[in-house]
């Protein structure tokens, strides 16, 4: 089972959609620009292995690479523990960092269908 349905499966995370706001932000930013965000965003708020505030970052409404942390769980390390299996308190690797980009983008791009 993919990540893409196990997210499916959960109330919280799949109440989670792109309004009306966020896709005229993407449609006028682009896709280019929401994965610059989206490396900087996870770069700098969730690969250290010491996250301050972690748990109470990031915002749930607004910039559209938040939405889409939130919908799939890479808004935290303990929803990263939890649903990639990533250790809290290490620093994620660069191939890391780049696969829960990935699954941002792809949520965006199902989210634009």
């Amino acid at each position: 089972m993919d990540i893409f349905d196990k997210l499916a499966k959960s109330k919280f995370r799949s109440r989670f959609k792109l309004r009306t706001k966020e896709l005229e932000y993407i449609k006028t930013k682009g896709l280019d620009k929401m994965y610059s965000h989206a490396c900087d965003f996870i770069r700098d708020r969730i690969a250290p292995a010491e996250i301050p505030n972690d748990g109470k970052q990031p915002p749930m409404r607004g910039q559209p690479v938040f939405i889409a942390q939130h919908a799939t769980a890479t808004c935290c390390s303990g929803c990263i523990k939890k649903w990639y299996h990533y250790s809290n308190g290490i620093e994620l690797t660069q191939a890391q960092q780049e696969h829960l980009v990935s699954v941002i983008m792809e949520w965006k791009k199902r989210q634009i269908k």
